[in-house]
């Protein structure tokens, strides 16, 4: 249950951080590897280096944080298949995307969930208790709309517009 947190899109986990801190520039990088079964059905390494995130939130008259905004450019986020082995995770085949630029927006709704309009470059891993269920991974250029339930840290895919990349299906061939 503890991998469910495990962040799937790059400036949200920045977000979603910065819901706890005041507003400062915010690093990109982050590394991990999802176990086979989360993000695809190979252990699924991703990396997020670089890049000049700026986040700022904004809270309510009682102090409560309503949204949260960040943007930035210039992250640089590798996608790798680590072979289905969850014991020995072995790097196969890459995918790297210079990105340039994201603007990310988080709104709390009034019963908690939030509720994420992201533009321009964002990946999105889905887990197998999500909405729609994964595991997928998908890197967007576009506008990406999905809800967060941080109770059960459910993903609800909501709308895209623009491209897509199957990131799952590119690592695989």
């Amino acid at each position: 249950m503890k991998n469910k947190y495990i962040p799937r899109l790059a400036p949200v986990a920045v977000l979603l951080a910065a819901l706890l801190a005041p507003a400062a520039p915010a690093a990109a990088d982050q590394s991990f590897i999802l176990p086979a079964g989360l993000g695809c059905e190979f252990n699924l390494g991703f990396d997020s280096k670089g890049g000049n995130l700026q986040t700022k939130q904004f809270t309510d008259k009682n102090g409560d944080v309503v949204r949260v905004l960040s943007a930035g450019k210039g992250v640089l986020l590798t996608y790798t298949n680590y072979g289905e082995d969850p014991a020995n995770p072995v790097a196969g085949k890459s995918i790297t995307i210079r990105t340039d630029g994201s603007v990310t927006s988080t709104r709390v709704n009034p019963d908690g969930t939030q509720t994420v309009t992201a533009t321009g470059h964002n990946g999105l891993i889905l887990f197998p208790t999500d909405v729609p269920a994964g595991p997928t991974t998908i890197h967007y250029i576009g506008k990406l709309v999905y809800n967060v339930d941080p109770s059960t840290g459910v993903f609800t895919f909501v709308s895209s517009t623009g491209q897509q990349r199957d990131i799952c299906k590119e690592l695989s061939s």
